[in-house]
């Protein structure tokens, strides 16, 4: 469920890609941050400084990525972001910031077992668990449309990567690619 400090959430979404602290409020520390991309939603703990703990997954390749720690700005993706209300977290503030660091490096994501959203529930309530993949399960069309936003995201990642790539031919005077001449 998102909702809670609604004030947050709204000048959280008027950021893009660069975090100014001293011109937006930040969430509290400990709060479960929560984009919403193309079919699904992404989760981390924020962990002050305009950092983020998530669980990476599959953000950005078909590799499983590890839990880490990232700006605010890469975590959000350019993507809205709101605060999850977690009125009733067991964990809140510095200790759910500590169960959270507690796992950075950890490497063992799986998409219906143990994804961004598990870790997130766990570090505010010492139990893992996400209520997306409970309603991919008892849907399939919602699972159908969480595959196609995953799919575009990946593709669209791949796409940025192999444009930087060439880009970065062209500056050391390597042939360019089309895309770079324009």
């Amino acid at each position: 469920m998102t909702g809670g400090l609604p004030d947050i959430a709204r000048r959280m979404n008027a950021m893009n890609a660069e975090l100014h602290a001293n011109e937006i409020e930040l969430p509290p520390l400990g709060a479960h941050l929560v984009t919403h991309r193309a079919g699904y939603s992404h989760h981390g703990i924020y962990v002050g400084n305009g950092r983020v703990i998530h669980y990476s997954g599959f953000c950005t390749t078909l590799r499983r990525g590890p839990v880490e720690e990232v700006s605010l700005a890469r975590f959000t993706g350019a993507h809205p972001v709101v605060v999850s209300d977690e009125t009733n977290a067991r964990y809140v503030g510095r200790e759910a910031v500590q169960r959270a660091r507690s796992r950075i490096g950890e490497n063992r994501y799986r998409l219906l077992t143990n994804n961004c959203e598990h870790f997130c529930t766990w570090c505010l309530d010492g139990v893992g668990r996400s209520e997306q993949v409970r309603a991919c399960m008892k849907h399939p069309a919602i699972a159908m449309r969480a595959i196609t936003g995953m799919c575009r995201a990946l593709i669209a990642a791949s796409a940025k990567r192999t444009l930087r790539a060439a880009c970065a031919r062209r500056a050391r005077g390597e042939t360019p690619c089309n895309a770079c001449v324009a």
